[in-house]
């Protein structure tokens, strides 16, 4: 069975999912793939110890502290490729960006392949199902795009901004996934 609840945040309205004991779930309003990973329906509960502590730690991030992925049982369900690339996104640091292509070829060397795809990346951060917590608006595409955020691309600039990341270097596609 899983579980509910909503917070309410400076980027909008937020909700989150757990099995009883793990985080399993953070989406924003109108986020793409919205609860596809959970597979049945949740019934509300705000008050389930895990869903408290993602929002102690949303309550601190918003705040403007920095806390650690780590500090949050979380259980995201997706394949192994998938699993692995939102592993890399939780060892980006705080405030830094990555690209899709330096994930791509972080994931090629854990699967000891000559190269892999970029494309095949975006998919797996695509479908990131605990937002924020698990930071996938901190990759950007290799030449600075603002691009492929399931949240929208208002949501992207304003974390990134809350973070401190330097915003010269990135830009607004004129056309792609993040429009």
């Amino acid at each position: 069975m899983y579980y509910s609840t909503t917070y309410h945040s400076p980027i909008g309205l937020l909700t989150l999912a757990c099995d009883g004991g793990n985080l399993v779930g953070l989406w924003m309003e109108g986020q793409k793939y919205h609860g596809d990973t959970v597979g049945e329906a949740m019934m509300e509960n705000g008050g389930m110890p895990v869903c408290c502590a993602a929002k102690n730690w949303l309550d601190r991030y918003f705040a403007g502290g920095k806390p650690a992925v780590s500090e949050l049982p979380l259980a995201p369900v997706g394949s192994e490729f998938r699993q692995r690339v939102w592993s890399i996104l939780c060892d980006i640091p705080y405030g830094e960006v990555i690209t899709y292509g330096d994930i791509a070829k972080t994931i090629a060397v854990k699967m000891n392949k000559e190269r892999m795809s970029g494309q095949a990346v975006g998919g797996a951060v695509g479908h990131n199902p605990i937002s924020i917590i698990i930071p996938c608006h901190r990759v950007v595409g290799s030449d600075g795009s603002l691009t492929g955020y399931g949240g929208g691309l208002a949501a992207k600039i304003k974390l990134l901004e809350l973070e401190g990341v330097d915003m010269s270097p990135l830009f607004i596609p004129k056309k792609g996934t993040a429009l």
